[in-house]
């Protein structure tokens, strides 16, 4: 029969192997814890950087300058062609980096509003055609772009810095500005209403 002392000896065996368990339970469900948070930082993060860096758009009011150029088909364009339509002009250029970031946000934004009376025409600041050509077919863009080699569009419109948007509407006024690259979440918030407005 055991004595005391070992029933007292297996007694605190047993406590101390059931506290091992729970600390064991206890850890996993820590660890556990702590990846499900490291992995949704990412896209909280994500999240939070989209809304830091987008632009934030202007509200402006000022007729819309005549823009004449020629497309790159070697076709003449203006801006008075999409008269009676929302026209988003987006000044940019091959050869910068937020231009190409959101070159497939405009993308996105005019294959859903399109068949809305609502048109992207963007102009290239300075660069050779075939260039801008490539670049076009690169990205898969389907909305008018014509380059601009002697920067008519954005002396024109007086756009500093690129990229830079303007919003025109049906009537033909400038109710929109903004520079630097702009997420679907804003164009959503403040283009959509103008595309949607009466319609």
């Amino acid at each position: 029969m055991p004595s005391k002392r070992q029933l007292a000896r297996e007694k605190a065996k047993t406590k101390q192997s059931n506290q091992n368990i729970i600390m064991l339970v206890v850890g996993v469900g820590l660890i556990l814890l702590a990846a499900a948070g490291f992995l949704s930082i990412p896209k909280a993060a994500k999240s939070l950087q989209e809304q830091e860096l987008s632009a934030i758009p202007s509200s402006v009011h000022f007729t819309a300058p005549e823009v004449q150029l020629t497309n790159l088909d070697g076709n003449p364009v203006a801006i008075s062609d999409y008269a009676g339509q929302v026209i988003l002009y987006n000044a940019w250029a091959t050869w910068c980096p937020p231009c190409k970031a959101e070159m497939p946000t405009l993308q996105a934004f005019y294959e859903k509003y399109k068949d809305q009376g609502f048109v992207i025409i963007a102009i290239e600041d300075g660069q050779p055609v075939a260039e801008v050509a490539a670049f076009v077919k690169e990205y898969g863009l389907t909305f008018p772009v014509w380059p601009d080699p002697k920067y008519r569009a954005s002396t024109a419109f007086q756009a500093n810095g690129l990229p830079t948007s303007y919003v025109i509407d049906r009537d033909g006024t400038v109710r929109l500005t903004w520079s630097g690259a702009i997420t679907l979440a804003k164009l959503e918030e403040y283009v959509a209403p103008l595309i949607t407005a009466g319609r």
